[in-house]
């Protein structure tokens, strides 16, 4: 039985990245060929590809979900954005030295003010916010919030994060964290890929607030994963069915555009349309989509450690962060890349016996 320590490691500060490269493509890539170890460069990637194969990204969009404010009464707050709902309505994460009642105000940037009509969440972690008089809450936000980077990134957001905090195939907003293998691509790089006879297809996964929450429970049965929205389009359905048929191989770039294709297909059938999963995948899951998986690296005692364990094999894993760190790579959002083989029983070369319906 599987527990947190068993997810655990110690990463020297100095290798959480603060800003990015200087190019996007500029990144190092680790790739793990199941027992062997690789350092490369992330520009060797479309070398990696086989033509025939197929790359799934999330096309997500970070909104300006981090607002500063206050309550009504005057205690000041710091509001993260979970998920928009609709014109006048979100869910958020607040901060502050006491928590406003339902049926309080609060005005966020001196422009947006809203009621706290209850709590929400699996744990009621979350408030329910309304907007109060007119106006569209996604363009507010949009207009007066604050890039959200992640609690571990110690700068405030500023002109180089607006742009590298974001794909550069970002189009569907919603997200209040990026996809961040998706990072390293630039229009070269996609360029490079096609040109080697791979194709692209793309999905939607909005990232919440979440991602970023600890695992407070030491027996992972016991953990609960909170929801994300995603949606995945007829044509990326489609085009996992051509690429199986010629044998090639499905990529996904980034652990999100994983969790979707897999949620998608727990019943083994890979179904276009819009949904929420809060699948927890970890050592032991049977995958049905994915053969490799391009990822950063993850936080210590995090889910997606536990997801990237699964995939590629634990001990694995704790061999190639052991590397990672005494090579010097850099870690989490703005770091560096690894490409992952999925691993033993369900390999490449086994994919025939896992393969989907797809409708």
């Amino acid at each position: 039985m599987l527990t947190l320590d068993d997810f655990d490691y110690l990463l020297p500060p100095e290798l959480i990245a603060q800003h990015p490269t200087p190019e996007r493509s500029a990144s190092r890539l680790l790739h793990l060929a199941h027992d062997a170890q690789h350092d490369r460069q992330f520009t060797e990637l479309p070398q990696l590809i086989e033509p025939g194969d197929l790359l799934v990204f999330n096309d997500t969009r970070v909104i300006k979900a981090r607002l500063l404010g206050r309550k009504e009464s005057g205690g000041h707050i710091e509001v993260m954005i979970e998920r928009i709902v609709d014109h006048a309505h979100a869910t958020a994460q607040i901060r502050a030295s006491k928590s406003p009642k339902p049926g309080s105000r609060i005005i966020l940037e001196n422009a947006i003010v809203l009621a706290v009509t209850g709590r929400t969440g699996e744990q009621s972690e979350l408030f329910a916010l309304e907007l109060l008089g007119d106006g569209d809450l996604f363009a507010l936000v949009e207009l007066h919030g604050h890039l959200p980077l992640p609690p571990y990134i110690t700068h405030a957001a500023g002109p180089e994060d607006e742009t590298r905090y974001q794909t550069v195939f970002a189009c569907h907003a919603g997200a209040v964290a990026a996809p961040t293998a998706g990072l390293h691509f630039d229009h070269e790089t996609l360029a490079q890929l096609g040109e080697r006879g791979a194709e692209l297809a793309w999905l939607t996964l909005h990232v919440g607030a979440g991602t970023f929450q600890p695992v407070r429970v030491n027996d992972l049965a016991e953990h609960h994963m909170h929801a994300e929205r995603f949606e995945i389009p007829q044509a990326t359905v489609d085009a996992i069915a051509r690429t199986r048929a010629r044998g090639g191989r499905v990529i996904a770039v980034g652990t999100t555009s994983l969790r979707a294709l897999e949620a998608a297909a727990q019943s083994n059938i890979l179904r276009a349309g819009a949904a929420e999963t809060d699948i927890f995948i970890t050592p032991g899951y049977h995958f049905r989509v994915v053969d490799r998986l391009i990822t950063n690296f993850h936080l210590p005692r995090s889910t997606l450690l536990m997801l990237v364990s699964a995939f590629a094999g634990t001990d694995i894993i704790r061999a190639a962060y052991r590397h990672a760190i005494a090579e010097g790579y850099r870690f989490f959002s703005y770091g560096d890349a690894m490409l992952l083989e999925r691993a033993n029983e369900n390999s490449h070369e086994n994919a025939h016996q896992n393969e989907i319906n797809a409708v």
